[in-house]
């Protein structure tokens, strides 16, 4: 009796590709699809047992569905003159009516009523297209960091001719409240020449009451500049400090 052909279709159909670098786990997907209208037992079997880790490693696929497989390589030392020998065997048979214990089942099977199909691992490095886009890809990262940062530098300027008018403007309202105040002091000291002068002449009632007008207009204008020192001192230091933060 002839060794019967696999019901199940394999995808991919012979080769198991595996894609580098191999410092970490690589990992693979298998698809077994049963087109047939009978449940169908699988197991999944390597020439390197130690290297791979498959998951699930056999089951049960129902009529009509199919099962997802991942074969995990794992972190090897890659020679890319030593050629691959790694095999897998996907092995199956129908699953009669009641499964209950699957080790007895393939135990038992006979080989006549064993079916099998082949695949060969492929060890593949990164290409140099990979590799180009992934150096382009480091390299971008910088460009968009000093992009920003121009972006960044660029609103520098803008704010520093900002806080120079400003600063103009708190300069030109200082040099107009020092001229004022240049010009109360001469003020107030031309009064005061004006009391001295009336001093020394002789006094009547008409000169005592002009006398106490011009103490009294002596005070208050001596207090002026005083006042007006200590307004625009505040007002400096206000637009100083508005400046400052």
């Amino acid at each position: 009796m002839s060794k019967l052909d696999q019901v199940l279709v394999l995808d991919p159909p012979s080769d198991l590709r595996f894609k580098g670098p191999f410092t970490d786990v690589v990992t693979t997907n298998l698809k077994l699809k049963n087109p047939s209208d009978r449940r169908v037992c699988f197991k999944v079997k390597t020439t390197a047992p130690r290297r791979y880790c498959v998951r699930p490693n056999s089951g049960v696929i129902d009529a009509g569905a199919a099962v997802n497989i991942s074969v995990m390589l794992q972190p090897f030392d890659y020679d890319p003159n030593e050629k691959s020998k790694h095999k897998f065997m996907v092995q199956t048979i129908f699953a009669p009516p009641n499964v209950s214990d699957m080790d007895l089942l393939w135990k038992d099977a006979k080989p006549d009523d064993l079916m099998d199909s082949k695949l060969r691992c492929v060890f593949e490095l990164p290409s140099e297209n990979d590799k180009v886009n992934d150096v382009e890809a480091t390299k971008a990262a910088p460009m968009m960091n000093s992009a920003k940062a121009d972006s960044t530098a660029s609103t520098v300027p803008a704010s520093a001719s900002l806080d120079d008018t400003e600063v103009k403007k708190v300069q030109d309202k200082c040099k107009r409240l020092q001229a004022e105040m240049s010009k109360l002091a001469e003020e107030n000291r031309q009064l005061k020449e004006d009391i001295i002068r009336m001093r020394k002449v002789p006094r009547s009632d008409h000169m005592t009451s002009n006398s106490t007008s011009l103490l009294g207009r002596e005070a208050t204008t001596a207090s002026l500049p005083s006042l007006l020192v200590v307004i625009a001192a505040i007002f400096i230091g206000f637009f100083l400090g508005k400046f400052i933060l």
